[in-house]
């Protein structure tokens, strides 16, 4: 099967799991949504959502947040991954929103990525959920589908950007992020994954793809007795 073909039948497959997109961060406002998927790096989308809420509450807005100190926006979020150097990025950015673009969030990756901590994936997030544009953010998750499947070969995330986006509908991008990120925490989990039972990986990975994951578990499992 060629790659368009299997990515057609992709596509079906996941409009049908999830018509619905919601995004899986709580935000009232796209500089919110800034700062939680900045915060999601190496940490859980539930912990960050265990946290904003008293983060938001004291800086809902790049003018609030400004205001903050450092150590106050890190002792609300300490308990996600790297808070320390996110807290001082949030600080920083919120300054720089205000100095720049009168505390309104731009809607260019050149000038989102231009922001402290902010890289590729964040500000296409921010793009594809706040300002609707077409972005196809690759975050680890996706990367690991992308590559199980048979739709690039795995070597980085940028190469599989741009493999998707070449066999994707660029209108279907900003919800084929978020379906697959569903779909693997639903079906397709980074650990001890049987291929052969998952409702894509059982026909899209190749025999060579099941087999070297088979051994990888097999030598998790000896490992982890």
């Amino acid at each position: 099967m060629k790659r368009r073909e299997k990515a057609e039948r992709i596509q079906r497959m996941l409009e049908s799991l999830y018509p619905e997109t919601p995004v899986p961060l709580d935000h009232k406002n796209s500089f919110q949504l800034l700062v939680a998927v900045l915060m999601s790096a190496q940490t859980t989308d539930l912990k960050v959502n265990e946290v904003t809420p008293e983060l938001f509450k004291q800086g809902p807005t790049a003018e609030k947040m400004a205001t903050l100190e450092v150590e106050q926006i890190q002792a609300m979020i300490k308990q996600v991954g790297l808070a320390p150097t996110k807290a001082k990025n949030i600080k920083r950015l919120s300054e720089l929103l205000i100095e720049r673009h009168d505390g309104v969030i731009p809607n260019t990756f050149e000038e989102l990525e231009a922001l402290p901590g902010v890289g590729h994936k964040t500000a296409g997030v921010v793009l594809a959920q706040a300002f609707g544009i077409p972005a196809f953010p690759i975050d680890t998750h996706i990367h690991r589908l992308a590559s199980r499947w048979g739709l690039s070969n795995g070597s980085n995330v940028e190469r599989t950007e741009k493999d998707l986006k070449a066999i994707f509908p660029k209108h279907a991008w900003n919800d084929l992020h978020l379906q697959i990120i569903f779909f693997g925490r639903e079906y397709c989990p980074a650990r001890f994954h049987d291929l052969t039972t998952c409702p894509i990986c059982s026909w899209a990975a190749t025999k060579k793809r099941i087999a070297e994951e088979e051994k990888k578990n097999r030598t998790k499992s000896r490992r982890s007795k």
